[in-house]
């Protein structure tokens, strides 16, 4: 059987490159190897799927750390805007919640999958569904078909792969598309998980005393061997049993991992800022304000007003302060202790989770050898990359399945387009 145009992977990357490529006329198969499509897209945003982001492009880039500014040309086929449109057009109704993320009115993930698929379908695209791709084939530098596990030969000169990364492996994200590209002459990056929980042994983590507590509108940074700032996000985090979590934690996550291999050392520093707003000498005057409006209370009581009380005891034992203290008896230079650590908790983290528990993954395809205007090989024509496999990584809140969307639609569009 002979297409125009052979889609691999029914993931965000791939519904769009099957719905723009046959919206330019191509006979498109999209096979996945799965039982259903859009697996990925459909437990993403929580089960509400978080379809893109409202923020102008430039903005966009910068949430998009890994390689972000590759996505320039892709942005100017579909971008943001282009998909909020899309959507509506399709009758999917958005809502903009904080920091720009759009997601449908009915939060359900569902909906958008269901949409997405029903428009591939009135559109022509034939669906094959379990259907694992065993390789693609190539014929004097240029793409010649597909040859599933079945030993079925599928005939075209145009294929998108878009099978994903390696992360969230249950949803058919196994990694399948590297070995392909390699076969065409392509470099894959080295592949590590971003938007992962950190991983810590320091006691108060093993002790799981701090376990459960969720930390509102503080700041982690990453700090490098030498003492400098590597980054730093604002935001809401968790401590849990192997380490900390939430959403500042999972940004960070990828700065940590290369910073591990830039300095080759077992950990690195992070800490967190329980006051962002304020500088150290605010938060010394402040905190011991409270302590002279109640000179004969404790200052353990006292600073639960202030600070999560589970973290007062920790706190208080790393700056030498007893806890059954009065105002009459604290030791000013102590209490500065207390202040400059409530500005910097340091946590020492050796890792993260692994890739398969990573919600990204960081790596990939190398960008050099993709065409920015098209996303087709510079190697291998007719080849067509998009998606999670391309060496493009950005944080959780609709950015990396705005580069899907926008990566997948302009592989469909120009894939048809030959």
């Amino acid at each position: 059987m002979k297409y125009d145009v052979i889609v691999i992977g029914g993931g965000s990357a791939g519904l769009m490159a099957s719905i723009a490529a046959s919206k330019q006329g191509a006979k498109v198969l999209l096979l996945d190897k799965g039982e259903k499509l859009g697996r990925k897209l459909g437990i993403s945003g929580g089960g509400r799927c978080n379809v893109t982001n409202n923020k102008e492009d430039d903005e966009l880039i910068k949430h998009i750390p890994g390689n972000g500014r590759f996505l320039y040309s892709s942005f100017s086929n579909f971008n943001n805007k282009d998909i909020i449109a899309f959507f509506e057009n399709l009758g999917i109704k958005l809502k903009e919640e904080d920091n720009g993320r759009m997601f449908p009115v009915t939060d359900r993930a569902k909906t958008v999958v269901d949409t997405l698929v029903g428009q591939i379908r009135k559109q022509g695209v034939e669906i094959k569904l379990n259907s694992p791709v065993d390789t693609i084939m190539y014929e004097e530098n240029r793409v010649a078909g597909v040859r599933l596990r079945s030993g079925e030969v599928l005939d075209s000169r145009s294929v998108i792969v878009a099978s994903g990364g390696k992360s969230v492996p249950q949803t058919g994200s196994t990694g399948d598309g590297y070995p392909w590209a390699e076969k065409a002459g392509h470099t894959i990056t080295e592949l590590f998980p971003t938007e992962v929980p950190l991983t810590s042994n320091e006691p108060f983590i093993t002790s799981k005393e701090l376990q459960g507590l969720s930390l509102r509108d503080v700041s982690l940074s990453v700090w490098n061997p030498k003492g400098k700032k590597i980054i730093e996000h604002q935001g809401d985090m968790i401590f849990t049993h192997f380490g900390v979590s939430g959403p500042i934690a999972l940004r960070c996550s990828q700065f940590v991992v290369k910073a591990l291999k830039q300095f080759q050392v077992g950990n690195i520093e992070v800490s967190v800022d329980l006051m962002p707003d304020n500088s150290v000498d605010e938060v010394y005057s402040r905190t011991l304000r409270l302590t002279e409006l109640e000179p004969r209370k404790s200052i353990k009581n006292i600073l639960k007003a202030c600070l999560p009380e589970k973290m007062i005891p920790l706190l208080l034992q790393q700056s030498g302060l007893a806890e059954s203290l009065t105002y009459d008896n604290l030791p000013r230079q102590d209490w500065m202790q207390l202040a400059k650590l409530i500005k910097r908790f340091p946590i020492r983290v050796y890792g993260t989770l692994s890739i398969e528990d990573a919600f990204v993954t960081g790596g990939g395809i190398n960008l050099k050898e993709i065409d920015p205007r098209t996303m087709e090989s510079k190697l291998v024509s007719g080849l067509y990359f998009c998606g999670e496999i391309l060496d493009i990584h950005g944080y959780t809140g609709g950015y990396n399945i705005t580069a899907a969307f926008s990566t997948g639609y302009s592989a469909g569009m120009n894939a048809a387009n030959r």
